[in-house]
C-alpha cells in the first residue's frame, strides 16, 4: 500500500473530524429531547476515528486502480458532505438542513461503497460500517428534529 496516499486521504478525514471537534454538541444538545437509543457521547469520537481510518484505507486501495476516477470523485463528495454536517447541526442549530445534508451524505456513502466494491471488494466492505453509522446518525437527526421542532 502507498502510505503517502493513505495519509493524504486520512488528512481529508482529519479535516472533517476537525469540524466535528470545533462544533461540539455542548449544553444546547444536552438539553434537547432525544430518543432513548441515543449513543453516549463517548461513542462518537471512537466510532468516527475507526470509520475515518477505514475509509481512508479504502480510498488508498482504490486510488491506485485503473478506472477509479468516478469512485474517487464520489469519495470526495461524501467527505465534503460529512464535513458540512456538524457546523449546520451543532453550529447553526438547523436540524432540517442537517437532515438534508445527511440524506445526501447517505447517498454519497452508498454510491462510494458500490463503486469501491466494483473495483476492490474489500474497499467496498470497508464502507459498510460507515453506511450503517450514517444510517443511525440520520435516524437520530430525524428523531431529535421531530422531538424539538423549535430548531427546525
Amino acid at each position: 500500500m502507498d502510505w503517502l496516499l493513505f495519509l493524504t486521504f486520512l488528512a481529508a478525514c482529519a479535516g472533517a473530524a476537525t469540524t466535528g471537534a470545533m462544533f461540539e454538541p455542548g449544553k444546547w444538545y444536552d438539553d434537547l429531547d432525544k430518543p432513548w437509543w441515543t449513543p453516549p457521547g463517548l461513542v462518537f469520537p471512537i466510532v468516527w476515528t475507526l470509520l475515518y481510518l477505514s475509509i481512508a484505507y479504502a480510498a488508498a486501495r482504490v486510488a491506485v486502480l485503473p478506472g477509479s476516477g468516478q469512485a474517487l470523485a464520489l469519495w470526495a463528495a461524501q467527505i465534503a458532505f460529512n464535513t458540512l454536517w456538524s457546523p449546520i447541526f451543532f453550529g447553526l442549530k438547523r436540524m432540517r438542513a442537517a437532515m438534508a445534508i445527511l440524506c445526501v451524505l447517505w447517498l454519497a456513502v452508498a454510491l462510494t461503497m458500490v463503486s469501491f466494491w466494483l473495483l476492490d471488494p474489500l474497499a467496498g466492505l470497508l464502507f459498510l460500517p460507515y453506511l450503517i453509522w450514517v444510517t443511525i446518525a440520520g435516524a437520530l437527526n430525524f428523531s431529535v428534529w421531530q422531538r424539538n421542532p423549535q430548531f427546525a
